[in-house]
């Protein structure tokens, strides 16, 4: 079954940075479309950001982090990344990757890496 590596979380202070990063281990991520989501204590898992397969690259964010993250694919590397850049508070929560596969459909999800950003 394909899996989801992700990294690079942890503790950073306000207005710090940190970069998430996403291989998969049985595809090709050129191919698939790519998400990142959050899930904050108490809540409900929320879309941060996707980018399309291909050579498009169309991206969208959250109202929440537009202008401060950045989600971004290094086809060498087959990784996808989520740059996160003036971090604040409400940004703490886990972070998981997501990866959907076309004809047949299929979805993966990463197992999570944990953001906290203190104040």
């Amino acid at each position: 079954q394909a899996q989801l590596a992700e990294s690079g979380g942890g503790l950073v202070q306000s207005g710090g940075s940190l970069t998430l990063s996403c291989t998969p281990s049985r595809f090709i991520f050129a191919v698939a479309d790519a998400s990142w989501y959050r899930q904050a204590p108490g809540k409900e898992r929320e879309l941060v950001a996707t980018l399309a397969r291909g050579a498009s690259g169309n991206t969208t964010y959250a109202d929440s982090v537009k202008g401060r993250f950045i989600i971004s694919r290094d086809n060498s590397k087959n990784t996808v990344y989520l740059q996160m850049n003036h971090l604040k508070p409400e940004d703490t929560a886990v972070y998981y990757c997501h990866a959907v596969l076309w004809l047949p459909t299929r979805d993966y999800w990463g197992q999570g890496t944990q953001v906290t950003v203190s104040s």
